[in-house]
């Protein structure tokens, strides 16, 4: 077990590495950059030509392409992201209280779709082709076809007209004022949530009914053993898998991926920065965003191996 976590883990590594050379080289293929951004909106040709080199001297463009790489795994060896070649400011205090914002979106958005997701997969994988299949099927084909921010607006609009009352629209975090925290980010989280809980859903009644037709199934009912006690040590362990990776991908997705849903709460995530950073071109911020996303994604998927290892045993052994 330990060389199975040890290997996986070892794997990370290299996965980082070339994400963070993709992210670099690719930034610089884009045409324009930061200077043009900031003092000519992109096009550049009203300002003077050695104002412009000045600037990128100061933010440290003049130099070639592998000086600036080595620079910037240096610092990030020494976990230093750097500056943002915006606004000057470490991009750790950038990051940090839109991060945490967008980390607990994720996370009760996760709570949210795992509690809907399993419990309804498994009644309708039970009650297959019965009225509660059929309400099953129609809640998460629902929940697919309707897009969170719509369904944030909706809730909005329903509050203000029916109960003449709007959720905070300015951020607290949660370790000042848990409740005004907790009222704020609470309806972002069921619409994302109800959203991302109807593919996990599917995946559940789908996997469900695969290990239900399975031999050892049919063994342990023919040997008179509870279903409850069937289901809970037999069946749902296996028709997990697919389910925990389903949950975990979109948790991961969700730390960037909400920047219209953000809009809509007046939430101030990492999805918004991540779309700031890229129109500003400013590419120290934007290489930290990728490379934070891309870590959650690795790290998720880590625990996903481990995760399968202890639903599974077979894959241990291996």
């Amino acid at each position: 077990m330990w060389k199975y976590i040890l290997k996986r883990f070892l794997l990370m590594f290299p996965t980082l590495l070339g994400v963070a050379v993709l992210t670099f080289f690719l930034l610089r293929i884009v045409p324009g950059d930061v200077v043009e951004a900031r003092y000519a909106g992109g096009q550049g040709q009203f300002v003077d030509q050695k104002v412009m080199a000045m600037e990128r001297a100061k933010l440290g463009l003049d130099q070639p392409l592998w000086k600036q790489f080595v620079d910037w795994m240096w610092g990030l060896a020494r976990f230093d992201l750097g500056l943002s070649m915006w606004t000057g400011a470490p991009i750790t205090q950038e990051i940090k209280l839109r991060f945490a914002l967008s980390l607990q979106v994720a996370i009760m958005a996760s709570i949210v779709a795992t509690l809907l997701a399993i419990p309804l997969g498994i009644v309708a994988a039970l009650r297959q082709d019965t009225w509660v299949d059929y309400a099953v099927r129609v809640f998460s084909i629902a929940g697919l076809a309707t897009p969170s921010f719509w369904l944030g607006i909706i809730m909005i609009l329903g509050f203000l007209i029916i109960f003449r009352w709007l959720p905070p629209m300015v951020y607290t975090p949660f370790w000042v004022d848990p409740w005004q925290n907790l009222a704020q980010l609470i309806w972002p989280a069921l619409a994302v949530g109800y959203r991302y809980s109807a593919v996990a859903t599917r995946m559940t009644r789908s996997a469900m009914l695969e290990v239900l037709r399975e031999d050892y199934i049919r063994t342990a009912r023919a040997k008179g053993l509870w279903t409850k006690l069937i289901l809970t040590r037999h069946a749902l362990k296996n028709a997990l898998l697919p389910v925990v990776t389903v949950i975990g991908l979109e948790f991961a997705f969700l730390l960037g991926g909400l920047v219209v849903t953000e809009q809509v709460f007046n939430l101030n995530g990492l999805g918004l920065l991540f779309v700031e950073a890229i129109a500003r071109r400013d590419y120290t911020l934007t290489q930290a965003l990728v490379l934070l996303v891309s870590s959650a994604f690795i790290v998720v998927n880590f625990l996903m191996d481990v995760m399968y290892a202890w639903l599974d045993p077979r894959i241990r052994y291996r």
